[in-house]
């Protein structure tokens, strides 16, 4: 087991790695991505011949093995979820963020786990069957396990948040022991940056100032028991071609350590936030031809990770990254606490950490993917039959989750369909169905989807594979 002291991301390697496969030719990048088709990942050299190509020559080449990839292991299902607040109060100083704690502008608040019921009930009478809960650096490991308890404890007529993933700050092994007792599924922690002096410059105060500490959260989330964990960059804040590398060290170190990598990986780009000049002009801002450029590339590089889509991006960006990698993405969100259920404004700059992009309700997120040829998911099928941490990726490396991903999808989605979308989302949800049966491996699990659509026609509800 590596020391929980020493960083494992090596800056000077990562610079190296990035001038030797400067001006790659086109033979060289065609031999990455025919490596990248095998579906085994690819190593940071072979990231960098990709991440150093950029040019709408290559583009042409990399789009097209990001899609083609993406649906050899997760198929045209897309995981939908929505981020719960808990609470913007905080004692960290992160430059980018209204939630610090020198934002003397932002109305503070923390929810009691009342509060977080009337949350629940608000998600849930959406349609939500996932949520991401969202704390603060303040947040005791009893207040956290008495709110996720009360979210599990809300039902809502035929509905319920069937699992909870957090994003949370660094905790202690106990903690984290602790936190797995309560049936979360996923485990985020995000460095933000792996830059050490940018780390540094950003965070200058708080518990989050200690980079060490925040790098090895999921290691010891590992150590605690939880053996999905997420990664994520903030990207804006240093160069993204730096930072592709550097998550890719994540991976490798977590694959090392414990022998499977990251679930997710969340790839959030900076948007504005009251009283923070750097969220208005990021020090590396991300083009957003650039943007697609790193899913893709990450996609690629990390096939069988789910790659996760905020309402950070506009509409129109997020329909162009669905398409070159996301396989998770949150839809109706409010990024305050007591959004759902209190305050129903698209935009709240006095209590929100960050400006949204996409504000459309979830009824409309979902009508839009199923009009664009996916299969929207609720499935929290593999969380809840112990295919999670090495078991999942046993699978999802091959590609053969889809014999679950598919079939799972199409029941939670019809659930939705029945119990809360409108008329024109049932319809085109309903055309989304039968047209992707076919893509269902086998006839067997075909006539077993089809069989189990039709319980849930006459009322049945929470079936899965």
């Amino acid at each position: 087991m590596a020391t929980l002291t020493q960083s494992f991301i090596d800056e000077k390697t990562i610079f190296e790695t990035l001038e030797k496969h400067r001006r790659p030719d086109q033979a060289r990048v065609r031999a990455v991505l025919d490596k990248a088709r095998e579906l085994k990942g690819l190593t940071p050299d072979e990231t960098a011949v990709l991440l150093q190509a950029g040019s709408p020559e290559f583009d042409e080449l990399v789009f097209p093995a990001a899609r083609e990839v993406k649906l050899a292991i997760y198929g045209r299902r897309l995981v939908l979820f929505a981020p719960m607040y808990i609470t913007n109060e905080c004692c960290n100083s992160c430059l980018y963020c209204a939630f610090r704690r020198e934002n003397t502008g932002l109305k503070r608040k923390t929810l009691t786990p009342d509060e977080v019921r009337a949350e629940t009930r608000a998600l849930v009478m959406q349609g939500h069957k996932r949520i991401l809960m969202v704390y603060g650096e303040s947040c005791g490991i009893d207040y956290i396990t008495d709110t996720i308890a009360a979210v599990y404890d809300t039902k809502v007529d035929n509905g319920e948040i069937r699992r909870v993933n957090v994003n949370l700050a660094p905790l202690s092994v106990d903690d984290y022991k602790t936190l797995k007792g309560t049936g979360i599924g996923t485990y985020q922690c995000f460095q933000e940056t792996y830059h050490l002096d940018t780390y540094k410059k950003m965070h200058p105060s708080g518990p989050k100032a200690n980079f060490e500490w925040r790098l090895f959260a999921l290691d010891r989330a590992q150590q605690g028991g939880i053996d999905d964990v997420a990664v994520g960059v903030l990207f804006g804040l240093y160069d993204w071609k730096f930072e592709i590398l550097a998550l890719l060290q994540h991976v490798a170190h977590l694959e090392r350590e414990f022998g499977v990598g990251p679930h997710t990986i969340s790839f959030p780009r900076m948007e504005p936030a009251l009283g923070s000049d750097i969220s208005l002009h990021p020090p590396h801002e991300v083009s957003d031809l650039d943007m697609k450029r790193l899913v893709a590339i990450l996609r690629l590089a990390v096939p069988y990770t789910g790659m996760i889509l905020t309402t950070r991006e506009q509409p129109d960006m997020r329909r162009a990254l669905m398409d070159l990698g996301t396989s998770q993405l949150s839809a109706g969100s409010r990024t305050h606490p007591g959004a759902y259920s209190e305050d129903h404004r698209e935009h709240a700059p006095d209590v929100e950490q960050f400006t949204l992009g996409d504000t459309r309700p979830l009824d409309a997120v979902i009508r839009d993917i199923a009009d664009m040829g996916y299969m929207p998911s609720f499935c929290t099928g593999c969380y809840r039959l112990g295919r999670t941490g090495g078991d999942f990726m046993d699978l999802a490396k091959p590609g053969l989750i889809q014999k679950f991903c598919l079939p799972n999808a199409m029941l939670t989605f019809k659930e939705y369909l029945i119990d809360y979308a409108s008329e024109a989302t049932r319809e085109a949800g309903l055309r989304a169905i039968q047209e992707q049966m076919p893509d269902i491996p086998t006839e067997k699990r075909r006539l077993e989807t089809q069989e189990r659509l039709r319980r849930i026609e006459q009322g049945e509800r929470d079936l899965y594979f």
